[in-house]
Formats: structure tokens, C-alpha cells, sequence
């Protein structure tokens, strides 16, 4: 019984002493965690555009564009620092490409807008001027001579047609005047050449009056064989030159002996 409560008190004592040692060790506290890194900024967006983005040389074109996140834009070639969204009208000579960089804490963007410029052709030269063609160029160019039958004055049908002619363009120009020669070929007298020149005249004159040309602008006069055609002289006897100056032959204005 005694050395059983001697066991015991032992057991106790050293119960104590562990206690004890427990008690005396100093804890020591975990450790506190790091912070978390705070987040990295965000990166600028930026976009950029040109309106038209073809032209040709010496039009305009509208550059717009936006951006977040920047603290700074530039707008190159040529225009420069900008707001954060605008727009700028700009007239660039060659094809360009415009850069909108943007910075700010998260870093820096960019975006480009192609404008191309293209050269237009020439102007076509101007058309040569109009040659101002005179009153009597008209006439000679328009009015056409009629020919006769070897001693005859009678309107033959060949001449109808082209006195037909003469008289359209004579009515859309009422304010010439003019003078019917009347002609004939080197045979005959010259007496009996100028009566048939008359003749031939005369007939002449009452078809353009009949086809509605006032008389008062028609004058005649006969050369019967004195005036030849030109190289139809009184050396030329062949049927093809009496034919020539067997004629009516239309003068611009008074004639003159």
C-alpha cells in the first residue's frame, strides 16, 4: 500500500514537471501572408478612320476616331496631339497613311487609315476654235451653177434639181443678195450670145422667184462667150468645155461690169 501511493506521488511529480515545461515554452505566431500585387492597368484601345478613303488631288478627307484608356494621343503626319475622340478634316497631296498612337499606363496602341490620293487626268484640250465662215463662203459653198442644152434657155431637169437646191439654201438666208450670170459656149455671134445669155439668166431668176426667193434680191446680167471657165478659152473646142460655159453662173452681190 505504501509503495503503491509512492508511485503514484511519483507520477504526479513528474505530471507537474511536464505541465510545467508546457507551460513555460514561448509560442511562436504564424506568419502573416503577403498582400496581393495590385492589377496592372489596362491597356489603351484606340481606332481610327478616314472618309472618303479615296479622293482625287485637292478633295478632303475626315479623320475620326476614339480611344480609352490613354492619356496621350497623337495624330501623325500632320495634325498632332488630340482629345480622347474627335475628328479632323485634312487635304493630303499623296497617298498617306495616318497613325493614331495612343499611350497611357497600361502601355500604348496604335491604328493607321490609309487615304489614297489619285491624280485625275488632263483636262481634254479645248476643241480648235470654229472658223467663223463668211456670208459669201456660205453662198459660194451652197449655191450651185446650172447648165443648159446647146442653144436653148429652158430649164432642163438636171437644173430644176439644182435650182431647187439654191433656192432651200437662198430663203434660209433672206439677206443675201446675188447675181445670176448668164453664159455661152464660142460659137455663134457675139451679139446672138448675148441675148441667149440673157435668156438664160432670166430663166433662172423667175424659178427662184416661182420657189419663193424675193425677186428684189436677184440681179442678172449676160457675158454670153466673153467670159470663158477657166482653161475652156476659145482654144478649147471640145463638147466637155461648151458644156461648161453653156451655164448660169451664181456671183455673191452686185455684179460689176
Amino acid at each position: 500500500m505504501r509503495t503503491k501511493k509512492r508511485s503514484l506521488a511519483v507520477l504526479v511529480g513528474i505530471l507537474g514537471v511536464v505541465l510545467l515545461a508546457g507551460a513555460c515554452k514561448k509560442k511562436t505566431p504564424a506568419p502573416t501572408p503577403p498582400p496581393p500585387p495590385p492589377p496592372a492597368p489596362p491597356a489603351p484601345t484606340v481606332t481610327l478612320t478616314a472618309e472618303p478613303s479615296t479622293i482625287d488631288k485637292g478633295q478632303s478627307v475626315t479623320l475620326s476616331w476614339s480611344s480609352q484608356n490613354a492619356t496621350d494621343l497623337d495624330l501623325q503626319p500632320g495634325v498632332g496631339k488630340v482629345q480622347a475622340s474627335g475628328s479632323s478634316t485634312v487635304t493630303p497631296q499623296d497617298s498617306t497613311t495616318y497613325t493614331l498612337t495612343a499611350t497611357g499606363p497600361g502601355g500604348s496602341q496604335s491604328a493607321t487609315a490609309r487615304v489614297t490620293v489619285t491624280i485625275p487626268p488632263p483636262p481634254p484640250p479645248p476643241p480648235p476654235p470654229v472658223k467663223e465662215i463668211s456670208e459669201d463662203e456660205l453662198f459660194n459653198q451652197n449655191v450651185k451653177d446650172a447648165f443648159f442644152d446647146y442653144d436653148k434657155a429652158n430649164i432642163r431637169a438636171d437644173a430644176e434639181t439644182v435650182l431647187t437646191g439654191d433656192a432651200t439654201f437662198l430663203k434660209d438666208h433672206a439677206s443675201i443678195k446675188f447675181t445670176i450670170e448668164g453664159k455661152c459656149d464660142d460659137r455663134g455671134s457675139e451679139e446672138y450670145n448675148l441675148g441667149l445669155g440673157d435668156k438664160r439668166a432670166t430663166a433662172a431668176k423667175n424659178f427662184l422667184v416661182n420657189a419663193g426667193v424675193s425677186a428684189d434680191r436677184i440681179s442678172t446680167i449676160s457675158y454670153g462667150k466673153s467670159r470663158p471657165v477657166e482653161g475652156c478659152d476659145q482654144s478649147g473646142k471640145s463638147e466637155d468645155c461648151w458644156q461648161q460655159n453653156r451655164v448660169d453662173h451664181f456671183h455673191y452681190g452686185a455684179e460689176t461690169k
